[in-house]
């Protein structure tokens, strides 16, 4: 059984993962978030545990994180800060995989797209990331949608976003987020660009 941390676990894309990961794969899940009350139905008591935190709170970011074997981080705010203290919390706990969202565009690589500063905290955010000894892989999903589909075409860092116009469902996105997170090396040290499908 692989335990999964998800920080953010109240995310649009973490609750969708979190509906996969159960009908899905055989895990146990600490879902991690400010609020707690904002979590309804959780998941099965024995598979599923809530914890109220903040991931700038070291100490209980790490008493979450001891023995879990990945780490998926669906954030907001100040992500510089929080990429941070999640790279110390894995080192301090001796966990390794890290699966975490950013956004398209942090490498300029959306053909016909400037955003500019409006980034700088995603941008941030993965240069702390890709400068760890981490395993880890970053997704850059697409403008994202509520499609009720798995559809999605990946690229890697330094290849232009294909199918930028188009967007992609949370359910691709969380697809993908179960299956990195259950198979060991899959796409290790890895930057994933997510767009839909043609």
């Amino acid at each position: 059984m692989t335990k999964i941390l998800i920080l953010g676990a109240h995310g649009q894309i973490a609750r969708v993962a979190t509906e996969l990961f159960l009908k899905t794969a055989d895990v146990r899940l600490t879902l991690y978030l400010r609020n707690a009350k904002r979590l309804k139905n959780a998941g099965p008591t024995g598979r599923v545990s809530v914890v109220e935190g903040d991931v700038l709170d070291q100490a209980k970011l790490e008493a979450a994180m001891a023995g879990q074997d990945v780490v998926y981080a669906n954030l907001a705010g100040p992500m510089e800060k929080q990429a941070q203290s999640i790279v110390r919390a894995m080192h301090a706990t001796g966990v390794q995989r890290l699966i975490f969202i950013t956004s398209m565009g942090i490498y300029d690589e959306v053909p016909g797209e400037r955003h500019g500063s409006i980034l700088d905290p995603y941008r941030k955010s993965a240069a702390v990331i890709e400068a760890s000894d981490l395993d880890y892989t970053l997704i850059r999903p697409a403008w994202l949608d509520n499609r009720d589909e798995v559809a999605y075409a990946t690229t890697q860092k330094g290849e232009l976003f294909k199918n930028a116009g188009l967007t992609v469902s949370r359910k691709s996105v969380a697809d993908l987020v179960v299956r990195l997170a259950t198979t060991p090396g899959l796409e290790s040290r890895r930057s994933l660009g997510v767009h839909g499908a043609t």
